[in-house]
Parts: structure tokens; sequence; C-alpha cells
């Protein structure tokens, strides 16, 4: 597959800006703020829409027709950087100073008590085969990328290939411990981790064994 060139990167990248700083935008608005030919910036939207980092629609003018102006979707308004977890940090720390790191700790069983009555329901009835690959399918939709095997009847491993909280992980690793009693509990089965991003592993690796 053919690399794009670093000019489109470029340009894709400063109307990427644009949008974000001004809004939606026409492509003639784009056009005349870049200095390029209307035919180039059409290109260039054509293809950030295709790779769903634009979206278009319609709206109407006080006179005239209609006209097409595109704004950055969710996939692309995750690209720029955001530091949640800095501030997410910051009350932390604030917290323990105040309380004592048992309370961040209760928090934390707190979180997994309240995920485990929000995915148990959809565990109910499932065979621990099926149980697993859904606990993967709920894993990817909070953005661990997540994939799973059988390695026999009554023995899996998941594997976690991104930690959307691995910077509050790291300081603090009792979110570790409380996703591996998550996991023991919903899977109702023997969970062991042997590998952990926020302990220098390159992934999160869990085996699970039948308790039967």
């Amino acid at each position: 597959m053919n690399q794009p060139k670093e000019k489109d990167l470029s340009t894709r990248d400063q109307i990427m800006q644009m949008m974000k700083t001004s809004g939606p935008l026409s492509t003639r608005e784009i056009t005349v703020q870049l200095g390029i030919t209307e035919m180039a910036v059409r290109r260039h939207l054509g293809t950030m829409e295709r790779d769903g980092l634009i979206e278009s629609k319609m709206i109407r003018q006080t006179l005239g027709r209609p006209t097409a102006v595109y704004g950055l979707t969710e996939l692309a308004e995750n690209i720029f950087p955001k530091k949640y977890h800095t501030l997410t940090l910051d009350l932390l720390g604030e917290l323990a100073d105040e309380s004592g790191e048992e309370y961040v700790n209760h928090l934390f069983e707190r979180r997994k008590d309240k995920l485990n009555r929000k995915y148990e329901p959809q565990m109910q009835g499932k065979s621990l085969p099926d149980k697993v690959r859904k606990l993967a399918e709920i894993q990817n939709e909070n953005g661990y990328m997540t994939e799973c095997e059988q390695v026999e009847e009554g023995h899996f491993i998941l594997k976690e290939h991104n930690c959307p909280i691995s910077q509050i992980a790291n300081q603090y690793t009792h979110a570790c411990q409380c996703e591996l009693k998550l996991f023991e509990s919903l899977l109702e089965a023997s969970v062991e981790r042997t590998e952990c991003l926020a302990q220098d592993g390159n992934r999160c690796v869990y085996v699970i064994r039948s308790r039967a």
C-alpha cells in the first residue's frame, strides 16, 4: 500500500486544525484559508471522509442553494491530545493525601462492583466459552484491543493489547487487581494474570480455566 506523502499529511493536519478551532467549514472556506486549489481541497476532503475523519452536512443559506460543510468526527476528535488521566491522577493524589490510599482502593472496588452489576446480566445462561467471548467483546468496546483463544476445553487465553487507564494503573496497581476480580466474578472461573502492561509487560494476558 502506498504511504501518504508528507505534504498530504501536512495539509490534512492543517484542515483538521482549522475544523477544530473554527468548526465545520465549506470547501471554499478551506480553499481560501489554505491558499490551494479547490480541486486539491476536494481531494483531501474525499480522502478524509473515506477514512472516517470528517463528515459532511448541508446547511441552508439565506440566498441560493444549500451548502455542504465538513466537520470532525468523533474518531478525529480522539486524535487531538487529551490528558484526562493527568486530572484523574491529580484528584486521586489529593484524595489519597486527604483520606489515605485505602480510600482510593475502596473507590476502585466500588467501580469493580458497579461494572459487575452492569455486565453480569449479559453473562447469565452462557457457557464458559461464550462468557469469555462476550468478555472480550465488552473489553474491545471499552478500548482494550482484546483477543481470546481457546487452548483446550475449559482453558482460555485472553490478551489485552491496550489499556485505556494505563497511566492510572501504573500508579495505583489496585486497579489491576480489581480487573482480575471482575473477570473471575463475571466468568465464574479461575483467572490468572501472567503479564501486565502496568508492570512493564507488552500486554495484559489472562489465563482462564474452568473451576469444574
